[in-house]
């Protein structure tokens, strides 16, 4: 077992000695063409090269990781995976770290962009999730309320999330996971859903998939817009963004803010007799900002920074520490967040496109303050999570249908709560392979070694391959991996004595995975359709036993992934999704908690005239084994429900849309997870407006 700390200066060192290894190999000669592309740690966007030029000396180029823009890919109406059309493939980057189009590309992955959540006016990421198959979100209450994914029937802390390449997870949370019901979706470009092992590129946590949020970047002239809207619930939002760019810089700036300041979450029929139910408050501030400059046609730098700062007052439960009985609490916990992630990047380009290397180093901090007078833990819970990581990727063509990329990473954790203060290290290193043969064979390979400080080695990978049949254009895909996710900081050393305690014995998790599919274009590619496959197998689950955690054995995730999608007329587009989902613990045969057997959901956009777009969402979540609201009663039978959510959008003229939307619309009364009640029939509008700005200082424009 490997304990030792990293020195002081090693990750430099580390990471130094894998780019120099990686820059004498590109020194051979290589084909001259190549492909811009973004680092798999920082999972943006790329500048789409086919084939590189002579360098001009007179206006240098753009090279960008973090605030780079791909080729525009054909509009898409509906996610994922919508039918290419002449206009060219939409295209994908978290499956392979490069701009891929989907054709083309071997994973499962579901694509949202920004139009989608315009369009169906989605505020929040859990919202936007919802229909993504797979892919089952569960929410405590209210906007704000926690919020945990189960991806292909995994843990909810089996998904990787990642923010414009920063992995965002909080290492003061006992599940070391992301909350991703504080995330709004104000200043998000495109949100990227992939499945299946991943952790021979994403190394720990990537056993169930990994998500992949990518902010705006600015593009063009200066422009402003700002967003208000208001509606049920005591809702009150505003959406400002100013961002454009030159030739030497790119540059943008939002601000986000949400507010539900009334919603009712607790059922009625839990309180005690004359109890009055309080509604929950939210409140969410969130900034951001993306910025590039090129300094010289061989170096650019980047930047990119997040700032949420929300505010929850919910109604937790006051338990009888004697009969262990538990009733919502006449007083409201409060909840406030406050979450930094930034990330600056250099991207070293000097041999014209045929190696580029991205040197990256990312903070995260997370501050929880928790005010909860019949708390487990006290009334008064402060807890910090901090992440610095230093990576390194080296992007190298070896022939114009083949890139190998190479990288390292070298990442310090640190979990504080009162008189704890505990810290670990995790390095990496890994290498990928993205080939294909004549446009018809495709095939990524990857392999990752982590050494985390208290466990040791652990060697990860992923193989993919995809074969599409030339005269029926029909993709078969397949892929095997693995994936594996260390015990957390809170686990391994967090006691609240004398009903809980630490287990510094734990292991690992791991998995392995496969699965298999196809997808058919129809219509002359005015439709698609296609189904997945897949099987997880799991090992050294961590669970709660008595008064601690432990590993316990075997669980088995398995199920069937299926859509249409089409394209009716221009105007008239449709979209279904079918999941089964089978996930049960294998040593006893029993389900595993919050993992719904079948889930579908039915999509559809209309525009009857250009200015006026109509969207309809119905998501139906079948019966799912849970737990009481109190966590002490296992093996509830939780019923399905169907929600039904329809939207509005009018461009009044160039600079000025207006919009509306009901959320539930038949008011489907539901709970999800068990005890908590999901908001009913919600109705809101607003306006956006947009302008220009006639001219920037010439300080930004270059003059």
């Amino acid at each position: 077992m490997h304990s030792s700390k990293t020195a002081p200066g090693r990750s430099a060192s580390f990471l130094a000695s894998t780019a120099l290894t990686s820059i004498l190999f590109a020194l051979s000669p290589q084909p001259a063409t190549a492909q811009q592309t973004a680092s798999p740690e920082i999972k943006l966007p790329p500048v789409v090269v086919t084939a590189p030029q002579p360098r001009p000396k007179t206006a240098p180029r753009t090279r960008t990781a973090t605030g780079a823009r791909p080729v525009t890919p054909a509009t898409e109406a509906l996610p994922a995976e919508t039918p290419p059309t002449a206009a060219g493939d939409p295209v994908v980057y978290s499956a392979t770290g490069v701009a891929t189009p989907a054709r083309e590309t071997t994973s499962s992955v579901t694509v949202i962009n920004r139009q989608q959540l315009e369009q169906q006016q989605l505020r929040s990421v859990p919202g936007a999730l919802s229909t993504v198959p797979g892919l089952n979100v569960v929410q405590t209450g209210s906007p704000g309320g926690t919020t945990s994914i189960f991806l292909r029937g995994t843990n909810a802390n089996h998904t990787k999330f990642i923010i414009d390449g920063i992995e965002v997870s909080d290492p003061s949370l006992n599940a070391r996971v992301f909350d991703l019901g504080q995330m709004l979706t104000g200043s998000v470009e495109r949100i990227e859903v992939l499945r299946g092992p991943q952790s021979g590129l994403y190394g720990a946590d990537a056993i169930g998939g990994v998500i992949s949020v990518i902010t705006k970047k600015g593009e063009g002239p200066p422009t402003w817009s700002f967003t208000t809207e208001g509606g049920s619930f005591s809702t009150f939002n505003q959406r400002a963004s100013f961002g454009g760019s030159t030739a030497n810089y790119n540059y943008q700036f939002n601000v986000d803010h949400f507010h539900a300041g009334s919603v009712p979450v607790t059922p009625l029929e839990l309180l005690p007799p004359g109890q009055a139910r309080i509604n929950d408050y939210y409140d969410n501030k969130t900034y951001s900002t993306k910025l590039g400059a090129t300094v010289n046609d061989y170096l650019t730098l980047n930047y990119v920074a997040h700032y949420t700062d929300a505010k929850l007052r919910a109604t937790n439960d006051k338990c009888d520490p004697i009969t262990f009985v538990c009733v919502p609490a006449p007083l409201q916990t409060e909840q406030v967040v406050h979450k930094f992630f930034t990330r600056g990047e250099a991207v070293v380009d000097p041999l014209n496109g045929r190696f580029v290397s991205y040197f990256g180093v990312n903070w995260v901090d997370n501050w929880n303050r928790v005010a909860d007078p019949f708390g487990f833990s006290g009334p008064l819970v402060i807890s910090r999570g901090d992440r610095i990581r230093f990576d390194y990727r080296g992007d190298l063509k070896l022939a114009p249908n083949a890139l190998l990329m190479v990288g390292a990473s070298d990442e310090t954790e640190s979990f504080r709560q009162g008189a704890l203060n505990k810290s670990s290290n995790l390095r990496g290193q890994f290498v990928e392979l993205q080939t294909d043969y004549q446009r018809t064979f495709f095939l990524v390979a990857n392999g990752r070694i982590d050494d985390d400080e208290f466990f040791g080695s652990h060697a990860t990978y992923r193989i993919a391959p995809a074969v599409i049949v030339p005269w029926t254009d029909t993709k078969f895909r397949a892929s095997y991996g693995t994936g594996f996710k260390v015990p957390t900081l809170a686990q391994k050393f967090q006691d609240f004595p004398p009903t809980f305690f630490a287990n510094p014995n734990l292991q690992p998790e791991s998995s392995t995975g496969y699965d298999i599919g196809f997808e058919q274009p129809l219509w002359d590619t005015r439709a698609l359709v296609g189904a997945t496959w897949y099987n997880n197998d799991l090992t050294n689950l961590i669970d709660f036993a008595g008064n601690t955690n432990i590993n316990i054995g075997h669980a088995l995730t398995e199920g069937l992934e299926a859509f249409a999608a089409v394209n009716v007329t221009d105007r008239i587009k449709l979209r279904g999704d079918y999941t089964y989902t089978r996930a049960i613990d294998s040593d006893t045969g029993l389900e595993l908690l919050r993992r719904p057997k079948h889930k579908w959901s039915l999509q559809a956009l209309w525009n009857p005239i250009d200015p006026l777009t109509l969207t309809a969402t119905l998501v139906h979540v079948g019966e799912w084994i849970d737990v009481s609201r109190d966590g002490f009663t296992r093996g509830l039978h939780a019923p399905g429900y169907t929600v039904v959510n329809v939207a509005a959008n009018y461009q009044v003229n160039p600079n000025l849309k207006t919009f509306a939307r009901i959320d539930n619309l038949f008011n489907e009364h539901y709970q999800n997870p068990t005890g908590f009640l999901r908001p009913g029939i919600g109705v809101y509008g607003g306006i956006t407006y947009m302008g220009g700005v006639p001219r920037l200082p010439d300080f930004l424009t270059g003059g």
